[in-house]
């Protein structure tokens, strides 16, 4: 790995000179380094750039490291990465992604993750995002996640997004068995002139399934975001859908949850707050010694935490 992956690698997933248990580390297209463990088996994928990710029914305290990074412009990668998660299972999966670019070219990565979780199985996805380097090229991630939750399986997704990628598109799709929960919190930062588009859609179709997204972000500069969710409640099920967004300077956001209840006993609500930081608030903290701009970032540091 060269020197810029492994500082890509420290700020995306905590790397530390290495990691414990299963991973692969992709480096501009290509894989770095890879490790299977008894319980998770990591392999490549047939045909298509990626990989298969295996977890082992009952495999409990399992971490399994998938970060990928891209050094340098006039690079655009896309990766294939399916996840099989046995019965019964308990795992953390840890997904960063970093963008490097000194040149006037764009990079790109484009990662699509499928996610098959099998009954009682419990997930914890962490997927933060970065891009860096001082270059004129834009930095690009376009994410999307699919997901298929057996019954009563369980996925917490946390994605974080707090800058210097000049355009994302995030988009997650998932359809629930029964008493399966998906739970997505997103915290994401915008400025300059970035822009990000986050689109959910949740299809509901187990009876006691249930689905909450929560989106915090901040939209700073001249910087744009577009939120999207929709979610389909097609038996007896719950579903919730919050976005919560600070403007900031001429940032602009738009939010458009909706709700589709095919059914009597579909339980299904959204909320949406868009506006900017509140003049007592900044206020308060001046008179505890801050400047306005020291107060501004304290209170979204708080928000986004």
């Amino acid at each position: 790995m060269n020197n810029i992956t492994k500082k890509l690698l420290d700020m995306v997933s905590d790397w530390k000179g290495g990691f414990d248990g299963a991973f692969n580390i992709r480096e501009d297209g290509e894989c770095a380094g890879r490790q299977s463990t008894e319980q998770v088996e990591i392999r490549s994928k047939t045909g298509l750039p990626g990989l298969e990710i295996h977890v082992k029914p009952g495999a409990k305290g399992e971490t399994v490291y998938i970060p990928a990074c891209v050094t340098h412009g006039d690079l655009d990668d896309l990766v294939y990465n399916d996840f099989y998660i046995g019965e019964g299972a308990d795992v953390t999966i840890v997904a960063g992604c970093g963008v490097h670019n000194e040149e006037d070219s764009e990079a790109r990565h484009n990662g699509i993750h499928r996610f098959f979780v099998g009954k009682g199985a419990q997930v914890r996805y962490l997927e933060k995002h970065i891009g860096v380097g001082r270059g004129a090229g834009a930095r690009v991630i376009d994410p999307v996640t699919e997901v298929e939750l057996a019954e009563d399986a369980v996925l917490e997704m946390d994605t974080t997004q707090l800058g210097g990628v000049d355009r994302t598109r995030r988009v997650t799709k998932g359809r629930l068995a029964a008493r399966a929960k998906l739970v997505i919190r997103e915290r994401l930062m915008t400025d300059g002139d970035e822009q990000a588009k986050t689109d959910f859609e949740v299809e509901l179709n187990g009876e006691d399934s249930g689905v909450d997204l929560i989106s915090r972000s901040v939209a700073k500069g001249r910087s744009y975001q577009e939120y999207r969710s929709r979610i389909i409640g097609n038996t007896r099920c719950t579903g919730h859908s919050e976005c919560d967004a600070i403007i900031a300077g001429e940032g602009r956001v738009s939010a458009a949850p909706e709700l589709t209840a095919n059914h009597g006993d579909a339980q299904l609500i959204h909320e949406a707050a868009i506006g900017k930081i509140a003049g007592e608030q900044i206020l308060k903290l001046r008179t505890l010694g801050l400047s306005e701009e020291e107060a501004e970032e304290r209170i979204i540091a708080g928000f986004l935490k």
